[in-house]
């Protein structure tokens, strides 16, 4: 078995609230193709922190296999993104066992990871003269989504999207996992084809949920351009909003936030330091 333990996290540039450009970690983020006897199974999403104990278990919670001894090697190879498991005496029924695959309400929906990725370069996304941010709207939808009545203010252990043009919320989604919640909104988006125009240079999605690849393409498959989370960004996901010429904003609560890429669609309309200035006062108890 190797021990091909990849490095966790990545630095980049990034400009914040203030205006001003700094140098920050994000968390790593790398497809990882899993073949077992040469037969390609699935494509999981890691950090790359033990990747075969991962790949181990998910054979193990998928009931591929009942005893470790049932494995004869696992092999990780970064250069190729993959990892190779052999057995010892094959597994009874693969096909069938593999045929139907189930997504869970999770976060992470790495075995899709391939399918969202296909094509990816015939998306075409408004350029920066054609959809821009100011951030005082950025601001507003924070806002609208902090005074909201939600589940996760009632219940908590939700994950939720929204749609804006420009200050307006369009559409709210809660759901159990924020892909079933992107999802929703991307659904309601084709259901307003004829009556209403959605999607393009003039909308903004928000979401509570961490910034993967997997997130950032199904966003870029709905025509917005511009992307607000409450959470951070991972590696594969900034990587692939560069290429697709996305603003990735992170980290975004009361007035603070993080702008990963897409810098040049930003517009400081608001005086940094009373942003600072409300941020802390926003953050006190009772607020």
């Amino acid at each position: 078995m190797t021990q091909a333990r990849a490095p966790l996290t990545h630095e980049v540039e990034v400009l914040d609230e203030l205006g001003q450009r700094r140098r920050i970690l994000i968390p790593a983020e790398r497809a990882l193709t899993l073949f077992i006897d040469k037969r390609e199974l699935v494509t999981l999403m890691t950090l790359g922190e033990a990747p075969e104990a991962l790949v181990i278990g998910y054979l193990r919670n998928m009931g591929l296999i009942a005893a470790v001894d049932e494995l004869e090697s696992v092999t990780v190879d970064w250069d190729v993104a993959a990892a190779a498991v052999r057995t010892r005496h094959g597994i009874d029924a693969l096909e069938q066992k593999t045929a139907r695959r189930v997504v869970t309400t999770g976060c992470g929906q790495g075995t899709v990871f391939g399918d969202l990725m296909a094509q990816i370069d015939t998306l075409t996304l408004p350029p920066p003269e054609a959809a821009r941010i100011r951030v005082s709207a950025l601001y507003a939808m924070l806002d609208t989504m902090r005074q909201r009545d939600s589940v996760h203010r009632r219940a908590g252990s939700v994950h939720g999207c929204a749609l804006f043009r420009n200050r307006e919320l369009l559409r709210a989604v809660e759901d159990v996992g924020r892909h079933n919640a992107v999802d929703t909104i991307a659904g309601w988006m084709w259901l307003q084809d004829g009556q209403a125009t959605i999607g393009g240079a003039d909308t903004v999605f928000y979401t509570t949920g961490r910034l993967t690849s997997e997130m950032v393409v199904k966003a870029a498959r709905m025509g917005v351009p511009i992307i607000v989370s409450r959470n951070g960004v991972t590696q594969s996901g900034l990587e692939l909003a560069v290429r697709l010429g996305m603003t990735l904003f992170g980290r975004a609560a009361n007035r603070r936030f993080t702008c990963y890429s897409g810098f040049e669609r930003v517009d400081f309309d608001v005086e940094p330091r009373l942003a600072r200035a409300l941020a802390s006062a926003l953050a006190e108890p009772g607020l």
